[in-house]
């Protein structure tokens, strides 16, 4: 018994960080209307901001972490001038989708430019190391006990900056209507900036999580957990801020119960196979909402 709420707890971790990668894609797409695939690779590049910092220069963890926020932000910001802007009004999806694509590989040969393909070692931003329960048969990771608090805190966060701020109401009229959000007199191309500013600065934090609890980063360490997440938006309902935490925190769990009691090999083919499940049953996600389109 002990041992499955080890693995429960564990799972609740790591979906905990699909979801702060899933928030990332779910606002982008809620309010821009584009899958932002590049989104992955920003984690690494925040990872890889916090290892020079806090593992290498010996910053003070906290600091490092602030630091890579401001990083990640600058890069969303400027990512989307120069590669979405221009082509916000495309008559076609697919330019944007191959747009994002190019931009992860640039991102990705970037980082094994400037830091080889080598593995580098990643020096966890969390000291603590937890807790021990009934006599020790339970020990919680203090990283996993600290991403779970921080996912929580985000999502309430997210949900009150939406719903109590004027740029959150921004975000939200856009989202419905960008056309007649600009006759309200809402700078359109500004709050889509706002919207990868912020995205971008949880992946930093979701960078600094997943190396911690991971010890490892490499030019490819977004790629695969930017999948997942991507599939978190989607399964939760993509476009949703709640629908992303509860599609990361199933993702998880499932994943670390499938590699515990089925098989390590099978464990993505079995979350792949739940979502096209889900999908299949409620093609929107579990908290996505069916939208009628007029002709």
């Amino acid at each position: 018994m002990m041992n499955f709420l080890t693995y429960l707890i564990n799972g609740i971790s790591l979906g905990s960080i699909y979801a702060i990668i899933a928030l990332g894609y779910t606002m982008v797409y809620g309010i821009a209307k584009m899958l932002n695939f590049a989104h992955g690779d920003v984690i690494m590049i925040g990872g890889y901001l916090i290892y020079i910092f806090a593992s290498s220069l010996g910053l003070n963890p906290v600091l490092s972490i602030v630091i890579a926020m401001a990083g990640c932000t600058c890069l969303g910001i400027v990512t989307e001038k120069i590669a979405y802007k221009p082509l916000r009004n495309a008559t076609s999806n697919l330019a944007v989708l191959i747009t994002a694509i190019g931009v992860s590989y640039f991102l990705q040969n970037f980082a094994l430019l400037v830091f080889g393909a080598n593995p580098k070692a990643f020096t966890s931003v969390v000291s603590w190391e937890g807790i021990s329960l009934a006599g020790d048969e339970l020990k919680i990771q203090g990283v996993t006990i600290v991403t779970i608090v921080v996912s929580l805190i985000i999502l309430l966060v997210l949900q009150l900056f939406i719903n109590k701020t004027r740029s959150g109401q921004a975000m939200l009229a856009v989202s419905e209507d960008k056309g007649a959000a600009t006759l309200m007199g809402i700078d359109v191309n500004k709050t889509i900036s706002l919207t990868f500013a912020i995205g971008s600065g949880l992946a930093a934090i979701a960078g600094a999580l997943l190396c911690s609890a991971y010890p490892t980063i490499t030019p490819y360490t977004g790629a695969m957990p930017g999948i997942k997440a991507f599939v978190a938006a989607v399964l939760g309902g993509i476009g949703s801020i709640p629908g992303a935490m509860i599609g990361g925190l199933l993702l998880g769990v499932v994943e670390i119960l499938s590699k515990r009691y089925i098989s390590t090999q099978l464990a993505d083919a079995i979350v792949f196979g739940i979502l096209i499940i889900i999908l299949l049953v409620k093609p929107t996600g579990l908290l996505g909402k069916n939208i009628q389109e007029k002709v």
